[in-house]
């Protein structure tokens, strides 16, 4: 009788919504079964024809010359900004961007360059805030060879730079003669949120990344795109950072199913979004900048609450978020959560605080 009170004691198993990133979506079944029939070959030799296709189709969707598929969105990142520039030289960045706070100091230890980050309002640097930013030549200045912009922008809550903006910024840095990335891990999200395609946004910029592996749902990967002679310097380069992927189209395989068959669907992840934002705004001690919910990213100030104990406890609950900061969490929608779970979300987020 004891050993049945015990097994009937024990709790059932909580269904997990886990609001932490778009990272953690599963590639679609879709993707598994191109992933086991790709046609591949050795890619350093450039002949893997999936990966090819790949490359081609990236290069076609930001309308860019030619791609490069690369293990990841820091890859990306480093190798374009080590393919635009030389040790000792200045990167111009918002100053949450991604590049400069997240990526492990890459930029520094391996480009070797100095990143300049400015303050923003929502991630954008403005065309005249780069100008004033900007100091004459001088042997004691590190000379400016670069502008990083990051769309949608992750730590200003998924904000997304319009095309007006992205030009205007090209614009003010060409004419002094830097060069612009546009790091577009969410590329997809801003262009399907603002009803433009994708080489719309990146059209301003001399090169663009983005991740498969987000909200397209791909397992791994990120493409860089750009012209023929950058993306030959960045080949090179991500052969330097050990990022040559020889059968490499076991994985490419996905990523071309996710740019065919996932970006439209992002949409609903925004609307996922705006529905949780709207609806934890409501609550005692929550504060939601909802201009700020413009994608699949909702950044939930707690002022008067530990963040780390409000996360633990929604957890216990089943919905896991991550922390940003002492007071306030992220939550990032993604397929994995419906229009149906939010009830779940605000009610966990009723309970614990």
């Amino acid at each position: 009788m004891k050993a049945s009170r015990e097994v009937a004691a024990e709790p059932t198993a909580r269904r997990v919504i886990d609001l932490r990133s778009d990272t953690i979506t599963q590639p679609t079944e879709a993707m598994r079964e191109a992933m086991a029939r790709a046609e591949v070959g050795d890619d350093v030799l450039g002949e893997d024809p999936t990966v090819r296709r790949l490359e081609a189709t990236a290069a076609e969707r930001t309308g860019k010359a030619a791609a490069l598929f690369v293990a990841s969105g820091t890859m990306a990142n480093l190798a374009a900004v080590m393919a635009h520039t030389s040790r000792g030289d200045e990167v111009i960045l918002d100053d949450q961007a991604h590049t400069y706070l997240m990526e492990g100091g890459g930029a520094a230890a391996l480009a070797g360059v100095m990143p300049r980050p400015l303050p923003t309002e929502r991630g954008i640097i403005r065309g005249a805030q780069l100008e004033a930013a900007l100091r004459p030549p001088d042997v004691h200045h590190a000379p400016a060879r670069l502008v990083c912009v990051e769309n949608t922008h992750n730590r200003h809550g998924g904000t997304v730079a319009t095309v007006e903006a992205m030009e205007e910024l090209a614009e003010a840095a060409h004419r002094h003669g830097l060069r612009v990335h546009l790091d577009g891990a969410r590329l997809f999200n801003a262009a399907v949120a603002l009803g433009v395609p994708a080489a719309r946004l990146a059209a301003p910029a001399d090169s663009v990344a983005f991740c498969l592996s987000k909200g397209l749902s791909a397992p791994v990967g990120s493409l860089l795109c750009g012209d023929a002679m950058f993306i030959a310097r960045a080949r090179h380069v991500r052969k330097m950072l050990g990022g040559g992927m020889r059968q490499a189209g076991v994985i490419a395989a996905a990523g071309l199913v996710a740019l065919d068959t996932m970006v439209e669907r992002l949409a609903d992840d925004h609307h996922v979004a705006r529905r949780l934002a709207e609806a934890l705004a409501n609550l005692p001690g929550v504060r939601i900048d909802l201009s700020r919910v413009q994608t699949n990213i909702v950044r939930v100030e707690l002022p008067g609450h530990d963040a780390r104990a409000v996360a633990e406890r929604l957890r216990a609950r089943g919905v896991r978020v991550s922390l940003v900061g002492p007071r306030a969490i992220r939550l990032v929608a993604n397929r994995h959560v419906t229009q149906d779970d939010v009830p779940e979300v605000v009610e966990a987020f009723r309970a614990v605080l």
